[in-house]
């Protein structure tokens, strides 16, 4: 039995879902508990202002934490927002609310700002959350909490399989969850996710306070808390699948002048972009160059299920790109800010080579010690630049101060410091 899983064993930590335990109930070492249906039913869909105010008293009046989650219709729908909102607090029970018919749940973040919210994996819904006017101020994140805690799977079913010895329902994670009215089913997945989710922090909190990783938690949980929201990606179109296959900055500018025609009309449309043209299709046509719309309706993606009209506005869009003078192309390749990639330091650099494989083989270690995954105990990113590029004077203030400088926590700084003075002034580096 793993440290976890001997947590796990612990009675106290199970939640019943509306059955009380008892000798026959599951346990972490025994077949787990299918939970079928949330303690008390499935609540209404939260779908008009008199409603929402409801729902703002009974959670503002509840107690302790806060679970929350969100659906979102990736692959249906263009963008990210949430169709879908989920909450239970203590004192309150659960609320699904439809945030189509309450664009704006500001109030009710509001009404929360106070309490801890309990997230699995809070990174992806954060900014979903935010654009209705949900945003926490402190919070707790499950997933997260498993990777710390050394859990190998650290999906919430497994999660709360392994931790609780409950089965949730699957299946209905992927669906389209823009549909109205929402199937029940669907809503009864909706709700049990976070039917124990509160559950499961209180028992992961223990956990990582036995392992002496509670603070390191707290740490992390702060910082995807007060983060600002991402920047815009700079040329999303060199993201299309498939781009390494164009070289030449011709068939650069095709490439690029088919993504952001798809991506207006499918926003115009309201739909995932790759259900009006794939990738793949995309690529097909900057590598071909077709001349015309006979030329392109030879291609694969473009094939006979696709209209004349539809064939001109990608044909037109080709020959947009093929119009544009040689300054106006793309360039190949993206401005990289920081150092190369890793393979072509060898050649550039040999002594920055040696550092950053020292520096990887002690972080390596590192992590397996602590039994966590190398990316918790320090960004890739940070490692590689602070070898490229180390410190004048290699010591233990100046490597913190790099550390700290790229974003790392103090617990972080702490045990990786070491590690990096060790490889940063090795015989060679």
């Amino acid at each position: 039995m793993t440290d976890a899983q001997d947590t796990a064993a612990d009675s106290s930590l199970r939640t019943t879902g509306g059955t009380p335990p008892d000798d026959a109930g599951s346990s972490a070492t025994g077949a787990p508990t299918p939970l079928l249906e949330p303690r008390e039913g499935i609540p209404p869909v939260i779908a008009d202002a008199a409603s929402l105010t409801e729902v703002i008293s009974a959670f503002a009046a509840g107690s302790g934490p806060v679970a929350v989650d969100a659906e979102r219709a990736s692959g249906y729908r263009y963008g990210q927002r949430a169709y879908l909102v989920q909450l239970r607090r203590e004192g309150a029970g659960t609320a699904l609310i439809d945030p189509v018919a309450c664009p704006d749940l500001s109030g009710l973040g509001a009404a929360l700002s106070g309490a801890e919210w309990d997230l699995h994996a809070a990174t992806q819904d954060l900014p979903c959350l935010r654009e209705i006017g949900m945003i926490p101020t402190r919070l707790f994140d499950t997933e997260l909490a498993g990777r710390l805690a050394g859990f190998p799977r650290v999906g919430l079913g497994a999660m709360v399989e392994g931790v609780l010895g409950y089965v949730l329902e699957k299946g209905h994670s992927a669906v389209d969850w823009s549909t109205r009215p929402l199937p029940e089913p669907w809503l009864r997945y909706a709700a049990l996710d976070v039917e124990l989710l509160v559950d499961l922090r209180d028992a992961l909190e223990k956990e990582l306070d036995r392992q002496g990783k509670l603070e390191w938690a707290l740490q992390e949980f702060d910082a995807i808390a007060t983060a600002p929201p991402a920047e815009p990606r700079k040329d999303p179109w060199r993201r299309t699948s498939g781009m390494h296959k164009v070289r030449r900055r011709r068939q650069l500018g095709v490439v690029r002048e088919l993504w952001e025609t798809r991506d207006r009309i499918a926003q115009r449309r309201d739909v995932s972009p790759g259900k009006v043209l794939s990738d793949a299709a995309i690529v097909e046509a900057a590598l071909s160059l077709p001349a015309n719309v006979h030329a392109l309706a030879a291609l694969n993606g473009f094939g006979h299920r696709m209209g004349r009209r539809q064939l001109e506005q990608w044909q037109a869009a080709v020959d947009r790109a093929k119009a544009l003078p040689d300054t106006a192309l793309p360039q190949p390749g993206q401005p990289v800010a920081g150092p190369p990639p890793p393979r072509a330091w060898a050649d550039k650099d040999p002594a920055a080579a040696a550092r950053l494989s020292s520096a990887r083989a002690g972080v390596t270690a590192l992590a397996e010690q602590l039994n966590l995954p190398q990316e918790n105990l320090v960004a890739p990113d940070t490692v590689r630049r602070i070898c490229w590029e180390p410190p004048k004077a290699v010591d233990t203030d100046s490597v913190e101060a790099a550390l700290t400088g790229y974003g790392a926590r103090p617990w972080q700084v702490a045990l990786v410091t070491p590690v990096l003075v060790k490889a940063l002034s090795a015989k060679g580096a």
